[in-house]
């Protein structure tokens, strides 16, 4: 299992994964899930990936090989001329895997099943985000709702719905992932560090910052440390309770 959020905020786009992935107890490895294209001036595409192992690494290598020769190859998402048809081109990517895997024509259905975000911008539009589900299909963040979860999303939820901001800083974004996948980490042995994060600029057609949090980064122990001391003294200011006599 694994733990991807992106965000679509009013400066661009933000995007965390960590890299744990387990067959079992007895079987636990680190796979990088944030998978990027850039063509500098023109468009940035980045896609994360919970869910089937084989799947979403199979999914990954098509993209990239229609990538190369794209004339010989279509549909290639390097030339795809908006960013819903690149969510168009990866869904019908993910519903040809799942389905080569699957039995029966289950595909939705099949373990071999995967959810996927990608977000970016193509040159003439603007940052858009998606999510697309194992069939496929696929809907589009929102100002309802500006963010996307993948994986094991129960337990960072609340976090990111109490206090994301579309209009808040990209430092302030990353600090508040972090806070979530802790929360995460801390709940789910599924998750867990090495995460990877990056950071895109509207209009700036290149990765604006990406960088890897390994298990001995000092600030994640901050937030980590901090944020559980400031739970446990909002805990103590709340009201007492009192058993009706």
């Amino acid at each position: 299992m694994t733990y991807c959020v992106g965000l679509r905020m009013k400066r661009g786009l933000v995007f965390m994964s960590d890299t744990r992935t387990n067959a079992g107890v007895d079987d636990i490895a680190q796979v990088k899930k944030m998978t990027s294209w850039e063509i500098p001036g023109d468009r940035v595409i980045t896609l994360l990936s919970a869910g089937n192992l084989a799947t979403t690494q199979a999914v990954v290598s098509l993209l990239d090989e229609r990538g190369k020769h794209p004339d010989d190859r279509n549909p290639s998402i390097l030339q795809a001329p908006s960013m819903f048809q690149v969510a168009t081109i990866i869904g019908e990517t993910l519903r040809e895997v799942v389905k080569t895997y699957a039995n029966d024509g289950q595909e939705a259905k099949s373990p071999f099943g995967a959810t996927l975000i990608v977000g970016g911008q193509i040159k003439g539009s603007y940052p858009r985000l998606f999510m697309i589900y194992p069939a496929g299909n696929f809907i589009e963040a929102s100002d309802d709702s500006p963010f996307f979860q993948s994986g094991e999303a129960k337990y960072g939820r609340p976090i990111l719905v109490r206090a994301f901001d579309p209009d808040m800083s990209f430092e302030d974004a990353i600090k508040l992932l972090l806070v979530s996948f802790d929360s995460t980490i801390r709940a789910n042995l599924a998750v867990d560090l090495p995460l990877d994060m990056q950071v895109y600029e509207a209009d700036s057609f290149a990765i604006t910052q990406q960088q890897r949090v390994e298990d001995d980064d000092r600030y994640f122990h901050e937030i980590s440390d901090g944020w559980g001391d400031a739970l446990r003294n909002a805990f103590q200011s709340l009201p007492d309770f009192h058993f009706n006599s």
